[in-house]
């Protein structure tokens, strides 16, 4: 490719930008592989052309967020013909890279649930671990929600906890009957350990100090692995489960933004996806009409 305007132009951010040999590569590499789609000068590129461009792009595989590096750079180069007075209009105006598909979040049967929440250890550490695991379930909270519960954050009497959430935000969320157990018997035999005080956190260590949010990581993959559970056990997964199951039996999308403490109610939705995708496969299966046609 023998173009003056692109040498210039890698002048400019080489020299002016100051930006690092590595991005002038990538930018190069950009506008050469713009020059091979359009197979004439980039300089004489139309909308339609860019179009075109990032289309065959797109059906080649690749990802929205690659999409979107190679328009940045394509409209950096045609913003630089512009200041330069090379060409009058920007071909890129009004492009928008395509977006790649959200990928859904995973989520665990509620066998695999019941199995991982299975701990029969009346130790500190037992007893700890499943009420760690039976709160992250039972409530559907973040990592930093639950390391952060204070003993005085649970009414025992309405079977609540208070979490601070994102934003500083409080909410009151229900705890399950077997959550409730599991954190009764934690703090019973957190008790026998030593003199509690209800502003201290409700999670900690054998030394007394609060949990860090590593530990607690840590403990979920212990048990995943001695219960057989062939995941990828983390805590965000617990609260996609939770999410996932109590809209499939409430239909309720708004409560369960409630409970998970999202400001938008567009974060919520995308369990409406999962919801529909475990819909669909009881459709497939029971449905007369549906069944695939055999070869």
């Amino acid at each position: 490719m023998n173009e003056n305007s692109i040498e210039l132009f890698l002048n400019f951010i080489r020299y002016e930008k100051r930006l690092s040999s590595l991005t002038v590569k990538n930018y190069l590499s950009d506008l050469e592989r713009l020059h091979k789609l359009i197979t004439k000068p980039t300089m004489s590129a139309t909308t339609e052309d860019i179009r075109l461009s990032l289309a065959k792009l797109h059906a080649s595989g690749l990802s929205g967020k690659s999409l979107s590096r190679i328009l940045s750079a394509w409209r950096s180069y045609f913003m630089f013909l512009i200041k330069s007075n090379q060409i009058k209009n920007d071909p890129t105006s009004g492009i928008k890279a395509p977006k790649s598909a959200k990928k859904l979040p995973q989520t665990l049967s509620i066998d695999q649930i019941f199995k991982l929440i299975e701990i029969d250890d009346k130790t500190f550490y037992g007893l700890r671990d499943k009420a760690i695991l039976e709160i992250f379930y039972s409530s559907g909270l973040r990592l930093a929600e639950l390391s952060h519960i204070k003993i005085n954050d649970i009414d025992l009497h309405d079977q609540t906890l208070k979490v601070l959430g994102k934003g500083n935000k409080y909410r009151i969320l229900p705890i399950g009957s077997k959550a409730m157990e599991a954190i009764n018997s934690w703090v019973d035999k957190l008790k026998e350990v030593k003199n509690i005080d209800e502003q201290e956190y409700l999670f900690v260590n054998s030394k007394g100090s609060k949990l860090t949010n590593r530990a607690i990581q840590y403990r979920l993959k212990y048990w995943a692995k001695k219960n057989n559970i062939p995941e990828n056990i983390h805590p965000h997964l617990l609260r996609h489960s939770f999410a996932s199951h109590v809209l499939q039996s409430s239909q309720d999308l708004r409560a369960v933004q409630e409970l998970l403490g999202h400001s938008n109610i567009s974060t919520t939705q995308i369990y409406t996806h999962l919801d529909y995708q475990h819909l669909a496969k009881i459709y497939d299966q029971s449905h007369p009409r549906s069944k695939k046609k055999m070869d």
